[in-house]
């Protein structure tokens, strides 16, 4: 689906992943999203954005998979968010739940429309294990340290994945750009220490790089920034 929404006086919002999954009867549908975050944001609370996001996935139903006043034609919506960078490997699922208050009353409708689902990611790769099934296998295709030999290997392995030319030339392209974000990093730290007066020596042994590598960043980031 169209990853931009704008919405007249709800402002431009714009998601990382839409896409419509039908259900096993063949009529019945759902509205995935899903939305990836290097770590858990400082500036703001991931759940608030959570929530926002998902009540604009069902308003903007309106017209579209629902007309009028057809409020039982509206789709359920899951928000799916991956943080990595994480403590430790967690998930929880947050959903719409009804209380008494007074009486019983069996008011009609449905409680599963609005789904979060908030996965994190942590930096050490969890041990091979069903209970961590799910993270063991993402945090293998996010992984800055595994090559992609070895990642595969755990795909085919343990997944039960067949490998076939696309699936490696997908996982040799996140490989390629978890490198580079990761050289990037480097780059940034070894900039920042040489700023604030340290020496090649000290900066690769901290870096763990040689000498020649720690200078080579240096002299490259110099005639970018001359």
């Amino acid at each position: 689906m169209n990853t931009e929404n704008a919405e007249v006086n709800e402002g431009l919002i714009r998601f990382d992943i839409i896409f419509y999954v039908r259900m096993k009867d063949g009529i019945s549908q759902v509205i995935v999203n899903v939305e990836a975050q290097k770590d858990e944001p400082s500036g703001y609370h991931i759940l608030n954005r959570a929530v926002f996001y998902v009540s604009r996935l069902v308003s903007s139903q309106k017209e579209r998979d629902f007309v009028r006043t057809n409020y039982n034609d509206i789709r359920r919506v899951f928000s799916i968010w991956v943080c990595m960078g994480m403590d430790e490997s967690s998930m929880a699922y947050v959903h719409l739940a009804k209380e008494d208050l007074l009486g019983s009353h069996p008011w009609k409708g449905r409680l599963d429309l609005l789904n979060i689902v908030l996965i994190g990611i942590s930096n050490e790769l969890p041990k091979h294990d069903e209970k961590y099934e799910l993270h063991r296998l993402l945090s293998t295709l996010l992984s800055m340290e595994l090559s992609v030999d070895e990642k595969l290997g755990i795909i085919e392995k343990e997944y039960s994945i067949v490998v076939d030319d696309r699936i490696r030339e997908d996982v040799s392209a996140m490989c390629n750009l978890s490198q580079g974000i990761k050289d990037n990093t480097l780059a940034e730290v070894i900039m920042t220490m040489h700023e604030k007066g340290y020496d090649s020596a000290q900066i690769a042994e901290i870096v763990k790089k040689t000498i020649e590598e720690v200078e080579a960043v240096i002299r490259k980031r110099e005639l970018v920034l001359a």
